[in-house]
């Protein structure tokens, strides 16, 4: 799909030089969100005046982060969105999402709690369907393998006792942290929840795979069942 394009001149060249010098003299902490999204969109749509449409793109998704990390295919619905007008904003969420995983990715888990929350909730608080992921981990807590285990409806993904176990063994993982998001925003484990994750811990044991914890994702907060007594 080609973005659609104003070949009218529009007056938007001087107010985008004003936007790029308050971005490298002052890092870009006095731009709002819609102003971001704007300069992002003027250079993926150089001909249109983009201020209006990172305003409606703001105010449909609620917030930068919501836009961010809505899936590319709705965006491509919104007017005089195109290819290119979503590519710029998910190089964005790639590049963030990257910086937020490193200390993930490099150092061990447990000692590095709060970045691993953090890389969590940039990649999955406002997802609109529930995704189950596993974090597969080594005898050092070192990060072995992120992966997606299943995808579903706004309310429900599956995720099987025997699938996680098997996929462990096969990584020859001696630790598991299984994560998942609630999309209406409450992070509190329900009842299915709780025995799931119990099944998979205690069939861990068998094979000498710790559960260290279920992280719940929503875009209040967290919570953790292994803070909260439950595994």
């Amino acid at each position: 799909m080609t973005d659609n394009v104003d070949k009218s001149d529009h007056h938007g060249t001087g107010h985008r030089a004003r936007l790029r010098k308050r971005l490298l003299e002052k890092n870009g902490e006095s731009l709002h969100d819609h102003e971001l999204v704007e300069y992002l969109l003027a250079l993926a749509i150089p001909r249109r005046d983009t201020k209006q449409i990172a305003k409606d793109l703001i105010h449909r998704y609620g917030n930068f982060s919501a836009l961010l990390t809505a899936d590319a295919d709705s965006i491509l619905q919104e007017k005089w969105m195109g290819e290119t007008s979503v590519a710029a904003l998910k190089i964005v969420q790639v590049a963030a999402l990257r910086l937020l995983s490193e200390p993930v990715r490099e150092l061990p888990i447990l000692s590095s709690w709060q970045s691993l929350l953090d890389y969590l909730r940039a990649d999955m608080a406002h997802l609109t369907i529930e995704r189950v992921r596993t974090l597969y981990l080594n005898s050092k807590n070192m990060l072995i393998r992120d992966e997606v285990a299943s995808e579903g409806s706004i309310d429900q993904a599956a995720i099987y006792t025997r699938e996680v176990i098997r996929r462990a063994m096969d990584l020859g993982a001696a630790a598991i942290i299984l994560v998942h998001n609630h999309p209406s925003g409450d992070s509190a484990p329900s009842r299915q929840d709780i025995a799931m994750t119990r099944d998979i811990a205690d069939a861990g044991k068998k094979f000498g795979i710790a559960v260290h914890d279920h992280i719940i994702i929503g875009k209040n907060g967290f919570s953790s069942m292994r803070s909260s007594g439950l595994i």
